[in-house]
């Protein structure tokens, strides 16, 4: 039997009946009505909710909307719920992508935190063993200094490092070192805050155009250019490395091939040219760095620094001496001049390979990439790692140091640039580049007012806004460097796509 509400002819969901007309209303109607006018909707006697009897039912099943009763309206219901379904879905997935990144890097602090408690209390021990020992003497034994030479190398979890060769980090290289951040420093503080006059301005930077593109520097066997520098000193001057072995030097004004130096027995993968002198540097899978004289032709010095490839080349602001860094998971520091390895430090705690070595702008500290996502900062004099930046996901593949030596810029497999401030050792900004972009190179203008970021295309940024100023996409392959010229007046580019191109106005 079906109940059926004499006010709406539906059936209703709470049914109750009125003894005094016998007829069955839906509650929520009847009270209403009850409410308004207290008297039965039928025949207008008296009527009150407390005589309203509930009648007892099974929960009715309502008949289907008209609209849902034709087979494509039911396929549009069903397709409905099923696209609810997969955003739905989809938004748990990312939220399980977001709490799995949290709980790496929430392991990763705990596992920190854990080794430095653990450093402390062995320290502590320690302390208590040496109080107790000296509590029966009469007088204090005074600690024996290690010798500035040989400095002990620790860990940013107090594991100690190993080092090999520490006999070349002379009290004199190091004074030297001191003596050029000293000079460098105080240049930097007269030049203070103000931004070259000849530098060009963001809106001419903004109508850069391809203006000339070169092909022919390297091989078509082995295509690929995948390293970059210019001279410092003539910015006309511009250096590259090869997939086919090769390093070249190239004038941009005479728009020729100065010198192509072979002797890499595999790809060259990173290059500098030296500031001063008609020198330039090249680092190779190969494991070897070599010293080439541009005005020879040929390989002056061959440092054997790595049992492993070669993945970051820098020099230091004296332009005696190179930092390195490895597979093997060695950075090594090396004289020029003499191709002497001076010292090799690892850090044993981590055990992952590196992937970029950059000296900041003062020379005493300089920063790696690792193969597992971090950036570490070391002190070269002490030989040891001062600070991590974890947050990337992925190999580090690029870092930048700004000419003020106030930031750091770094990228790596995670389709990002992260800005880092060293002062307060924190990451301030990150530029979130497209899905899948490959970060290859980074590099400030030697004013420190533009960023260039070279991988997927070529972008350039203008500092503290970090807003983008450039975005060249003609190479048609990866980039794999880019560099300004002096005071920005133009752009140049390399990439897999074997060309050498050119921007300005």
């Amino acid at each position: 039997m079906s109940l059926v509400c004499a006010i709406s002819n539906e059936v209703p969901e709470h049914p109750c009946v009125s003894p005094v007309s016998n007829q069955v209303f839906e509650r929520r109607l009847i009270e209403k009505y009850i409410a308004e006018n207290g008297t039965d909707p039928m025949n207008g006697q008296p009527l009150s909710e407390e005589q309203l009897i509930d009648i007892k039912v099974s929960h009715p099943i309502r008949p289907k909307a008209p609209s849902s009763t034709s087979i494509p309206a039911i396929l549009k219901s069903l397709q409905d719920e099923w696209d609810a379904v997969m955003l739905h879905s989809f938004t748990l997935r990312q939220q399980l992508q977001t709490t799995r990144q949290e709980l790496s890097h929430a392991l990763y602090q705990h596992d920190a935190a854990c080794r430095v408690i653990a450093r402390l209390t062995k320290e502590v021990t320690a302390a208590r063993e040496a109080l107790a020992t000296l509590k029966p003497q009469a007088g204090l034994v005074a600690p024996q200094a290690v010798p500035a030479s040989q400095p002990a190398a620790v860990g940013a979890g107090g594991e100690p490092m190993e080092i090999s060769e520490q006999v070349g980090m002379t009290p004199e290289i190091i004074q030297k070192l001191q003596d050029k951040a000293t000079v460098l420093t105080t240049e930097r503080k007269k030049r203070g805050k103000t931004v070259p006059e000849e530098l060009v301005r963001a809106e001419d930077l903004s109508k850069y155009r391809q203006v000339a593109s070169h092909a022919g520097l390297h091989s078509a066997s082995v295509p690929g250019i995948l390293a970059l520098d210019l001279c410092p000193s003539d910015t006309n001057k511009v250096l590259t490395g090869g997939a086919d072995k090769n390093v070249v030097v190239f004038d941009k004004s005479e728009e020729q091939i100065v010198a192509t130096l072979k002797g890499h027995t595999k790809k060259v993968t990173s290059v500098i040219y030296h500031p001063s002198q008609d020198v330039v540097f090249s680092a190779s899978p190969d494991s070897t760095i070599r010293v080439w004289s541009v005005t020879g032709g040929n390989c002056v010095q061959v440092v054997r620094a790595h049992e492993a490839a070669v993945t970051g080349l820098s020099l230091h602001a004296t332009g005696d001496y190179l930092l390195s860094s490895s597979e093997d998971q060695y950075w090594a520091f090396s004289d020029v001049q003499t191709g002497r390895v001076l010292t090799k430090v690892t850090d044993e705690s981590a055990g992952v390979a590196l992937t970029c070595a950059q000296f900041h702008p003062d020379g005493l500290i300089f920063g790696t990439g690792t193969a597992d996502s971090q950036i570490k900062i070391w002190d070269l004099k002490e030989r040891t790692n001062v600070a991590n930046f974890p947050g990337h996901s992925g190999p580090v593949t690029s870092i930048a140091f700004s000419e003020n030596g106030y930031y750091l810029a770094t990228g790596a497999q995670d389709s990002s640039v992260k800005l880092w401030d060293l002062r307060k050792l924190k990451n301030f900004k990150t530029i979130a580049l497209d899905n899948n972009y490959e970060v290859k190179s980074l590099v400030f203008d030697q004013s420190g007012t533009y960023l260039a970021v070279g991988g997927t295309d070529i972008r350039v940024y203008i500092c503290k806004q970090w807003s983008e100023v450039l975005n060249f996409s003609d190479h048609t392959g990866l980039v794999t460097g880019v560099a300004f010229g002096e005071n920005a007046r133009f752009l140049t580019s390399a990439g897999m796509d074997r060309s050498l191109k050119f921007y300005s106005l």
